[in-house]
């Protein structure tokens, strides 16, 4: 039998609400692009979640002090049009689809009670080739969504992404619209072979336009250079689509 116990470091409640998810996955796309969304905007935790469904380990600071793994949740109170914001994002998601089922339905309950009406989460979309200028895919939970997305340059393909959408990216947006929650997922095209930021910088710009937010780009740009740099040194290396490449055509 698993638990998942929820721990409270502020009480806060939020009105209109969008959850933004960032846990890692494929290229770490959403997740640089939330904790960057975090630090831009001085965003406060909250809330840490302990489960285990995480794995079996303990993460060790600089300090040798030892912490528990575990997602938080970051709130930041819009200012104008910016709605209100909340953040998930951790080092890790559930470990197997039971654990990650149990841990997508109490994280709905809870957002939904700290006033989350709105979901977008956040991802790579793995190409499993090197991306010179990553777009930004949407999926979404209704034709209104999809309008939204559109409007700030989210593009939709007929059968993309033909695997789905795997792990919290999917189950959030999938158990949340059976609660009347509705939302989308934006894809960051990337190679799924190391962290990308030049991805979760695209990702960004695309959240700017739908948060009616200014976000300084500058680090993750400055990032984004040195990873065209490798990327770079790699292209000799890179042969195109082949038989023998693994399968990371999928978002996470």
């Amino acid at each position: 039998m698993g638990f998942t116990e929820i721990v409270k470091t502020e009480e806060v409640q939020l009105e209109n609400a969008i959850l933004l998810e960032g846990l890692p996955g494929v290229g770490n796309v959403g997740k640089l692009a939330a904790t960057h969304l975090i630090e831009e905007l001085n965003a406060k935790k909250c809330i840490e979640v302990y489960s285990s469904y995480f794995p079996p380990q303990v993460l060790i600071d600089d300090d040798g002090i030892v912490k528990l793994v575990n997602n938080e949740l970051y709130y930041y109170h819009g200012k104008g049009k910016t709605r209100d914001l909340l953040f998930l994002v951790g080092e890790y998601q559930g470990m197997d689809s039971s654990g990650q089922y149990d841990l997508c339905i109490k994280l709905i309950e809870l957002v939904k009670q700290m006033g989350v009406t709105t979901i977008y989460t956040l991802g790579g979309y793995g190409l499993g080739k090197l991306v010179p200028d990553p777009r930004v895919l949407g999926a979404a939970t209704s034709d209104e969504i999809v309008k939204l997305f559109k409007g700030a340059g989210v593009e939709f393909i007929d059968g993309e992404p033909g695997a789905g959408i795997v792990g919290a990216s999917g189950l959030l947006l999938g158990l949340g619209k059976l609660q009347g929650i509705h939302g989308g997922c934006l894809m960051g095209e990337t190679s799924g072979y190391m962290v990308d930021p030049k991805s979760a910088s695209a990702v960004l710009k695309s959240l700017q336009k739908l948060l009616n937010i200014k976000i300084d780009l500058s680090e993750l740009e400055e990032r984004a250079k040195q990873f065209d740099s490798i990327t770079n040194q790699l292209k000799e290396m890179d042969t195109g689509e082949s038989e023998d490449r693994p399968d990371v055509n999928y978002i996470g």
